[in-house]
């Protein structure tokens, strides 16, 4: 249906929402009151939509959240399925508190482990919980020592901005390969938390200019937003590309192709569950129609 629709032929990369229900309620995630939704993919569902990409999409590759997918009781299931069965690259976003059995039995599936920091030690324990900064470099310690590639994701704020080089450094101690760097966006939490928007934009320029002059072992991604012009208007799912990097599917079933999309309800496309297949319900506001651009993102 989204070739039918778009002219996409090829899905890189499906982002799976598990469920979203979470451990923490961080003050910018993009959730907000969903977390306390029931909504979920059973483990049928979710290996048959697996199936459904890499068969019609030729998806290479998950990356599973949630809410938080350490969490959802059949992980290792799904984990399994995609990397045996379906021979799919398979990485996972994770708050990383306490995850330390469940990590070791799904680590030979496993082939990138990515942990949510937002700063160094309080900094981070303050927008998301208390002792999830040393929980997370357990994590990334166990992970190591277990043979996955680990990396981590941030989202730039009024809090931490001054944070992002200390950050990539001590993730270098830690062995972590990347660094990658979200913009904000007032969705969810963060739609009730302004005062983490940057509202210089002239901050964005000198975090690249540290960036570029630290000269970091750990590749370091960043969302182009996080410049003073921001990114251009591109990749717009309106366009006709043949092939995209990737596209999200929440705990309802709704699919979205652009970054700056996801939590604002613009869906063109749903999967359902039950039939297994993926329908299109237009809207006057969904991504298509209103040509949402996608984020890009740029090495430093």
């Amino acid at each position: 249906m989204i070739g039918e629709v778009t002219g996409i032929r090829k899905i890189r990369m499906l982002y799976l929402q598990l469920l979203y229900r979470c451990n923490f309620e961080c003050l910018h995630c993009f959730h907000g009151e969903r977390l306390k939704h029931a909504d979920a993919f059973n483990p049928e569902a979710a290996v048959n939509l697996l199936t459904l990409m890499r068969d019609q999409y030729g998806t290479e590759a998950v990356t599973l959240l949630g809410g938080e997918p350490f969490v959802y009781k059949d992980l290792t299931r799904v984990v399994r399925y995609a990397k045996q069965e379906l021979g799919l690259q398979v990485e996972i976003c994770t708050n990383g508190y306490r995850i330390e059995r469940r990590l070791t039995e799904i680590a030979p599936y496993l082939d990138f482990l990515r942990v949510s920091l937002e700063g160094v030690g309080a900094t981070n324990d303050h927008i998301r919980r208390f002792g999830s900064y040393q929980g997370a470099l357990s994590a990334l310690s166990l992970a190591r020592e277990l043979g996955v590639r680990t990396g981590a994701t941030m989202t730039v704020t009024s809090r931490n901005i001054d944070e992002v080089l200390p950050l990539a450094r001590t993730l270098q101690e830690f062995g972590a390969r990347q660094l990658k760097l979200h913009c904000l966006r007032p969705v969810g939490n963060a739609a009730l938390h302004p005062e983490l928007l940057i509202t210089d934009p002239t901050a964005y320029g000198r975090l690249r200019e540290q960036l570029q002059e630290a000269d970091l072992a750990i590749e370091v991604i960043v969302d182009e937003d996080l410049s003073e012009g921001g990114a251009p208007e591109i990749c717009a799912p309106a366009g006709s590309p043949r092939e995209i990097e990737r596209i999200e599917v929440d705990p309802r079933g709704a699919l979205t192709m652009s970054c700056k999309a996801v939590g604002k309800d613009s869906h063109a496309f749903w999967y359902d569950k039950l039939a297994d297949h993926i329908i299109h319900r237009p809207s006057a506001s969904d991504e298509l129609t209103l040509a949402v651009p996608d984020v890009v993102y740029a090495r430093v």
